[in-house]
């Protein structure tokens, strides 16, 4: 639930920063900006007093970058990890001869090199890495 309400505070704001940005005019907007030139011999432009949407501009983006923030540790919180590629466990099917593999292992078929030619294909067990024992937790007493 508070997951979908900072989502639609965060659309919200970003489309609200959206708006906020495309209507500020930029600061060498008069004709003399078109060709280069600056209203004054400062190193950023002449800087005027603090507007109105300049002021709304600030607060968005940093109610943006919190929304995303949040949204970014709350999902991160409620993701379940998934188990490493090499912990997952495989489960054991029938060859196609319909004689059972040994139990743990699995067939593979492996074309060996020798003298640098290769050999005849072969099929071999090759042991599955089962899932580790649940570990017992150590309880103080």
């Amino acid at each position: 639930m508070v997951v979908i309400l900072i989502t639609i505070v965060h659309v919200v704001v970003c489309l609200f920063l959206a708006i906020v940005v495309l209507l500020q005019s930029g600061k060498a907007a008069d004709l003399a900006g078109a060709f280069g030139g600056m209203g004054s011999q400062t190193v950023f432009g002449p800087r005027g007093s603090a507007t109105v949407l300049s002021k709304a501009t600030t607060i968005a983006a940093a109610l943006f970058m919190v929304t995303s923030l949040t949204l970014s540790i709350l999902s991160t919180r409620a993701g379940k990890a998934s188990p490493a590629l090499f912990q997952k466990v495989v489960p054991v099917t029938q060859q196609k001869g319909g004689a059972a593999a040994p139990a743990g292992t699995i067939p593979m078929t492996v074309t060996p090199e020798v003298g640098g030619k290769a050999g005849a294909p072969q099929t071999i067990q090759v042991p599955v890495n089962q899932a580790p024992p649940p570990q017992k937790q150590n309880q103080k007493k």
